[in-house]
């Protein structure tokens, strides 16, 4: 169904019901003779697949021509298979449906690489479907043949070659079952070209052979009592909630657990919208470029329960230091999870809702038995004093250029709660995720794990795709957007309006804020020359790909531009936001430090109490930069990040 023409505009209606993710749609009484390419199209088309992203080639080719005639399936051409990759992860993000990917054998599936190893980082649902050569090629060395199974094994949840194409219905129901059930993840099917073109029968459903495959979903009880024992007698309790919580649906009962303990709650980046921003009890988001309160407060609690956290290092610091007071309720669902980084001393296996759920009820049996609900007054106000004390803010640029903070929050505003943002990796994804307010799940969409530069544009066009209802803005740096901008054209063609915003500040902005911290400000190749240059120039390039070109660089022209993007719904929309150059993101744990060490401007570090740079309050401080500084009320930072990919 591609088409090299645009598409007409989606038309506003009733959402589609949604099939449970991997759940077999489609039944066939007898079996049907056809081709191993018209069972692998049936198939996807019985699993409720509704769209493919991905490049045809020669050994996929057989099962391009039977998907021209599915009135189901939808498959977007891209323009590079890493985009391919991206937009399944982007829709599966945005959705909370399996995402579909396919490519042709050697090149093409080795291209799929990198967006695998970032869905598997992230415990994204998506299948990726490979071209291979035929059997009797396989080993030989043939024309464009290489192992993708065995390059892809340690990164992926499951995957499997087809050599007969009576497995195939099976293949297909077995990998949508196991990506989007346990611990989500990427399952990768490959299929030989002369087992799509040998003919078979369908039918369906087939019969799952996953012997060993059962994922504990149901929370064993004496660990959740014990959970609620230890939550009922805690003085400085944390929720740190992960990924996990959305990834189950889970955000309501979270809520309804928050505000039954009293407990502060922070969000990690891949669990930002799994609570409200706005919510008195959100402290924001933990770990390296974290909220001073947030990493404060798990350095001081004396009970954290992590709820599909998985304690990774740009969250923790140094891990021999972080939270030294605190005992550990670890829940998740993966078992190899828990105690992989810090013991928990209660351990919970389980699906996040259903963990929440029984907490609940533990809960409020122990409150009924005790006095009620413990006081956390004390608690609450060392909670507020760090938050009065090192809000978020930034200083604007002393050169009179724009400030890139001050366009995202600007972004967020306009946009408002309602729309998806989806970010590439670096500076501007730490600002994305802390001068936007949250407040919906599946709103913020990002690479976390992997740190994949590129990933911005094709997520974001995953994402439009899979709720073309709403508005989509892609958050992008000039270095990011480099990497994967030719999907512009595949938005304009297919008609997937999206908006992005290039922060372009000239350099690989990350990476010379650690040049700048820790090298001395020898800025050794990071200077892309889109600031000196004005190579490539993004309004020019925007238009040549089919999208409307934009450029901003006064403050006073911010708002009227992200309005005039926010008019436009025929086609996707392109700001080249000019910013300065030399805006770093704060607040920072450096890599390697612990999180006592959090600064929260450069020579600020709050929990030093016997240091008298953590007299200082960041919102009074100016930086070597020298400018105004911006307070920023309300607003939550962001965790993990790093320095380029």
């Amino acid at each position: 169904m591609t088409t090299a023409t645009p598409r007409p505009a989606p038309v506003p209606g009733p959402p589609k019901p949604t099939p449970p993710a991997g759940r077999p749609q489609r039944a066939t009484s007898e079996p049907i003779p056809v081709t191993g390419a018209q069972s692998l199209v049936h198939s996807l088309e019985a699993v409720g697949c509704e769209a493919v992203f991905g490049i045809p080639g020669g050994t996929i080719l057989p099962a391009y021509d039977p998907l021209l005639d599915s009135l189901t399936v939808r498959h977007v051409l891209v323009r590079h298979e890493q985009g391919a990759g991206h937009a399944a992860t982007g829709y599966a993000q945005a959705t909370g449906r399996v995402g579909v990917c396919m490519a042709t054998s050697g090149p093409g599936a080795t291209n799929l690489v990198t967006p695998i190893a970032d869905a598997y980082m992230d415990s994204i649902p998506v299948v990726a479907i490979t071209g291979q050569q035929s059997r009797a090629l396989i080993g030989t060395d043939a024309f464009q043949e290489a192992d993708i199974t065995g390059i892809t094994m340690p990164i992926t949840k499951h995957n499997m070659l087809v050599t007969e194409p009576i497995d195939i219905p099976r293949a297909i129901a077995e990998a949508f079952h196991l990506a989007s059930t346990g611990r989500p993840g990427p399952v990768l099917v490959d299929i030989p070209k002369d087992v799509l073109q040998e003919r078979t029968t369908f039918s369906w459903p087939p019969e799952l052979k996953l012997p060993g495959y059962r994922p504990t979903t149901r929370p064993h009880g004496k660990q959740i009592r014990e959970a609620a024992r230890l939550i009922a007698v805690a003085r400085r309790p944390v929720l740190y909630v992960g990924g996990g919580v959305l990834k189950a649906e889970a955000s309501e009962q979270l809520r309804t657990l928050a505000e039954l303990t009293g407990a502060p709650v922070v969000t990690t980046l891949m669990a930002r919208g799994a609570f409200p921003d706005s919510h008195p009890q959100h402290l924001g988001m933990p770990g390296m470029h974290g909220t001073v309160a947030a990493v404060a407060a798990m350095q001081r609690s004396d009970l954290l329960i992590a709820l599909g956290a998985r304690f990774d290092d740009r969250v923790t610091g140094q891990l021999s230091t972080f939270a030294p007071g605190a005992a550990v309720v670890h829940a998740d669902i993966d078992p190899a999870e828990i105690s992989k980084n810090r013991r928990a001393d209660v351990p919970i296996v389980g699906d996040c809702k259903e963990v929440i759920v029984d907490l609940i009820d533990a809960v409020r049996s122990e409150q009924a038995e005790g006095t009620g609900q413990v006081d956390l007054t004390a608690w609450w106000q060392q909670l507020d004093s760090w938050r009065d004390r090192f809000p978020l803010g930034y200083t604007w640029p002393a050169d009179g250029t724009l400030s890139p903070e001050y366009v995202i929050e600007r972004i967020g505003k306009i946009a408002g709660p309602d729309a998806v943002y989806a970010a590439g990796v670096g500076q501007h994804q730490m600002w994305a995720a802390q001068f936007i307010r949250y407040e919906k799940p599946r709103s913020w969409i990002n690479s976390g794990g992997l740190g994949t530069m590129g990933f911005a544009v094709p997520a974001a066009m995953g994402a439009k795709l899979g709720r073309p209802d709403t508005t989509v803005w892609c958050i992008d740096g000039d270095g990011c957007f480099q990497m994967t901008n030719q999907e512009l054209a595949t938005c304009a063609i297919e008609n997937i309006p999206i908006k992005v915003a290039v922060i372009n500040n000239g350099n690989l902005g990350m990476v010379r804020q650690w040049q700048n911290l820790f090298y001395a400000s020898r800025y050794s190749n990071t200077d892309l020359g889109t600031h000196k240059h004005r190579i490539p120039d993004f309004k020019l390039l925007a238009e040549a790909m089919g999208c409307v070109g934009l450029r901003c660089d006064t403050r006073d022209k911010v708002d009227e531009t992200i309005s005039q993007a926010m008019q436009v719904n025929d086609r996707p929309v392109v700001i080249d936001f000019v910013v300065g150059a030399d805006a770093q993101v704060w607040p920072m744990v450096a890599a390697g430090t612990g999180n006592d060490e959090v600064m929260a401007a450069r020579g600020i570090r709050p929990l030093y109490d016997d240091d008298d740079a953590a007299t200082g309050a960041v919102i009074e401080q100016e930086d070597a930069l020298g400018g105004p500084s911006v307070r920023t009320e309300g607003t939550t930072a962001g965790a993990g990040g790093g320095s380029g990919r």
